[in-house]
């Protein structure tokens, strides 16, 4: 199996649980929101104050479609640097494209079902459909909106867990129960309102559950929104250094046809009505690296 192969089909399960992650990513405006230093906010106050410096619920639900790209890198895989390109869209659907010496892997959820393709030892496409983890994993993400807006709509409850450090930031934590019993936490920054970590649980190919947590770094503007630019991945306990996602370019509301999050394969030819058009173009971007994708 080529060494790019062999990466890509070890790594897909934790890079799946990465962009899982990531969909949570908070995207907010520079304001800043200061909280009255006498007196802890409620979940719910804090909820709102984070809604509101993510722009506010009504201009969130004008986002249907959202394409990341950028590149990835880990200190210890066999291929440190690799480029990437995330497309989501609403209500939960997300494709995830990998690449790395002339090589690209995919994976897709259409919403209900997702596939995933890499290189067999022959070179050619080998598609597989999600493990029912990994299908869990993906049908719990939060999508394009987080973990916050619209959470009530989704079944969630939210608890506020109680004061805290991201660090050395003061952070209110949220303790996120979904309707499946999934619990989540988040960490909003206490003075900004940014989202500052989000956890949650992902499985092992035996399906045994490990902690993956999320820190998000270096917000940037995008269509008076602000994302996180650098996002850094680890999970369980270990001592490597985590994984990090570097996002280069951003794109919101850029026509994506449904095909796109198809089954690999399944129609070639709708690939790809990307991403020139539409009314987020990545202005205010982060400046353009060498380009890996």
């Amino acid at each position: 199996m080529p060494r790019c192969s062999r990466f890509a089909h070890a790594t897909s399960r934790t890079l799946c649980s990465a962009v899982a992650l990531l969909l949570s990513a908070s995207v907010v405006p520079a304001k800043v929101i200061a909280d009255t230093p006498s007196r802890e906010p409620t979940a719910a106050q804090i909820v709102e104050r984070n809604v509101a410096a993510r722009g506010g619920l009504e201009a969130w639900r004008k986002v249907d479609t959202m394409v990341w790209a950028g590149r990835l890198e880990s200190a210890h895989a066999p291929i440190p640097r690799m480029g990437f390109t995330l497309e989501q869209k609403r209500p939960n659907k997300t494709r995830f494209e990998i690449s790395a010496m002339n090589q690209k892997t995919w994976r897709v959820f259409d919403g209900t079902q997702g596939w995933k393709e890499t290189q067999n030892r022959e070179g050619r496409p080998d598609v597989q459909p999600y493990t029912s983890q990994e299908l869990k994993f993906a049908q719990q993400a939060q999508g394009i909106d987080g973990a916050l807006i619209d959470y009530q709509a989704r079944g969630s409850t939210v608890v506020l867990e109680g004061p805290d450090t991201v660090e050395g930031h003061p952070a209110y934590r949220l303790l996120v129960r979904q309707a499946s019993g999934e619990r989540h936490h988040v960490w909003i920054d206490a003075k900004t309102y940014l989202d500052l970590r989000y956890d949650r649980l992902s499985y092992t190919p035996a399906g045994l559950p490990v902690p993956v947590n999320v820190v998000y770094r270096d917000y940037k503007t995008f269509d008076g929104l602000q994302i996180p630019t650098v996002i850094e991945t680890g999970a369980g306990a270990r001592a490597l250094p985590p994984d990090r996602m570097l996002i280069e370019t951003v794109s919101i509301n850029p026509p994506l046809d449904d095909r796109l999050f198809a089954r690999p394969g399944a129609n070639r030819m709708a690939r790809r009505a990307l991403i020139g058009s539409g009314s987020g173009s990545a202005s205010g971007a982060a400046p353009a690296l060498p380009a890996v994708p």
